[in-house]
């Protein structure tokens, strides 16, 4: 293919030109910000710009000089332009995601599919930018990683809209994932319960910030010991949308997974004897974040307090906090910490303080005893953070859901969840 840079600008049109024009102009930005803002050096951050430069052009040459002199040139542009303009889509501007459990029930149910904007909290700059298109750990088929970490770039987030606000329901990376790179871990989706600067506690499954009660999602569900006199039909369960539930049979009781509305349409069922709250009281559970239960007796439904740090914050770290702030600061900010008969150091250097380099939120789902969540691992990092839920564009019920009873397809969209906003 002959290059005339001059003769070849000539075979654009008047719209692909100025396309070509702006996004040089957003690209060199996003480069003078990666070479400014970050340690990144010169060479990663050229390399990104000059490949996006011309992976562009190499299309649009391909459009006017090649596609009509080989066979299936209509197909093979079709595909580039695919791949181009998904890519930058899903990395810039919006993504589709799908909820594939109960933990955020009955907020988001599992089947629906929802949009995920990027752009509100600002973007994320690709940190492993080497990647196979539409797939996010693996290569089709499960074999391979669908990614490269011969080019690396660091965290840098472009301007958004919005910071992160209380209750937002959030799409991050999974911090507790140690086997890929930070945006390469697996997508979850919880509430922002704390932003950076606030301190959480959690008292018999009520949620506290700053000495005040914060209010619970409306749709949020807790788990609950259902006495009967009868045996319930699965029918009148599902009638009044309670999808999760189990008999056991050593106590002869139900246990039911419900929202307060769910819990108020229970108590009207005939044979329904007595509703009673599950609460986990404060005791030893290793499972529960920071993991140290001899020090901390803390339970998923009576938690804390707990600060969530924010940039800027110079921590004091005494026998507790030590182990509170560990992961962030050994895992997230990449210090060589350790702790050394009961002192923290860095470096093999005894340190009393340390200087928070980002922000942190701690999260948790709407089905609080169905959520692994920021309970169980901790903070989680600015740099993880993927985006802003904002609205369901499809919803179809899981098959089998409510007492195994199948459906046909037709009958478990749920029409009435299409394009509600996400809240």
């Amino acid at each position: 293919m002959k290059l005339d840079l001059k003769e070849d600008w000539g075979l654009l049109s008047r719209r692909a030109a100025i396309f070509y024009i702006v996004f040089t102009v957003v690209n060199l930005i996003t480069f003078i910000l990666l070479l400014t803002q970050t340690d990144a050096g010169l060479i990663p951050p050229l390399i990104y710009f000059v490949f996006w430069q011309v992976a562009i052009w190499v299309y649009y040459m391909f459009r006017y000089k090649k596609k009509d002199q080989i066979s299936g040139g209509e197909w093979i542009d079709a595909a580039m332009f695919a791949i181009i303009a998904a890519t930058l889509i899903r990395t810039f501007f919006i993504e589709a995601y799908q909820i594939p459990t109960s933990s955020m029930e009955k907020s988001l149910l599992r089947g629906d599919f929802l949009f995920v904007s990027k752009m509100n909290y600002g973007a994320r700059v690709p940190m492993t930018p080497i990647s196979f298109p539409f797939v996010h750990q693996k290569m089709p088929g499960g074999k391979g990683k669908a990614y490269s970490e011969a080019l690396k770039l660091p965290y840098y987030r472009l301007p958004g809209f919005q910071s992160i606000k209380n209750n937002d329901i959030v799409v991050f990376n999974y911090p507790g994932e140690d086997d890929f790179p930070v945006d390469k871990k697996t997508n979850y989706i919880k509430r922002c319960i704390a932003i950076p600067g606030d301190t959480l506690r959690v008292v018999n499954g009520r949620v506290f910030l700053n000495s005040d009660k914060n209010a619970v999602a409306v749709h949020g569900q807790m788990s609950y010991q259902v006495l009967t006199s009868t045996v319930l039909d699965r029918r009148t369960l599902e009638e009044i949308d309670i999808s999760e539930y189990g008999f056991n049979q050593n106590s002869g009781s139900y246990e039911m997974w419900m929202t307060k509305q769910n819990k108020e349409d229970l108590a009207k069922v005939p044979g329904v004897v007595e509703i009673i709250p599950l609460i986990d009281q404060p005791n030893s559970y290793p499972e529960i974040f920071p993991h140290k239960p001899e020090y901390l007796k803390w339970s998923r439904d009576n938690y804390g307090p707990i600060y969530v740090p924010k940039r800027g914050d110079v921590l004091k770290l005494d026998s507790i906090t030590m182990w509170t702030y560990k992961d962030l600061i050994e895992k997230y900010e990449g210090n060589n910490y350790r702790i050394v008969n009961g002192k923290a150091t860095i470096d093999g250097n005894e340190i009393t303080e340390y200087d928070v380099k980002m922000d942190y939120y701690f999260m948790m789902g709407d089905n609080r005893h169905r959520s692994a969540d920021s309970r169980y691992w901790g903070f989680v990092p600015e740099d993880h953070i993927v985006g802003k839920a904002l609205f369901i564009w499809m919803s179809i019920e899981q098959d089998g859901i409510y007492g195994n009873r199948h459906k046909p397809i037709y009958e478990r969209i749920r029409w009435r969840r299409l394009f509600n906003r996400i809240h």
